[in-house]
């Protein structure tokens, strides 16, 4: 995932982007949270059976903790499903 992100080999949802702009995240807190933090749930989706991964981790400014929700997409891009701050 940190490979993806510092080779900008990402793409966000719409739901992604909504629920960033609710949180007032920007991209660089997306960023740090994968570059810092580290995977605290995987899960199964149970239709298509792909994984998607929880990773915790710390905002660009240190002061929130959020949550990013990804998976691997078939073109091995990183695909950010959601994201909320805790």
């Amino acid at each position: 995932m940190r490979e993806r992100i510092r080779a900008r080999q990402y793409v966000m949802t719409l739901h992604a982007e909504e629920e960033m702009d609710n949180d007032g995240l920007t991209i660089y807190d997306v960023e740090s949270v994968i570059l810092t933090g580290e995977i605290i749930e995987q899960q199964r989706d149970r239709k298509s059976r792909e994984r998607k991964y929880l990773v915790r981790g710390q905002t660009i400014d240190g002061e929130h903790t959020a949550v990013v929700v990804s998976k691997f997409g078939p073109t091995g891009k990183l695909v950010i499903l959601t994201v909320y701050v805790e």
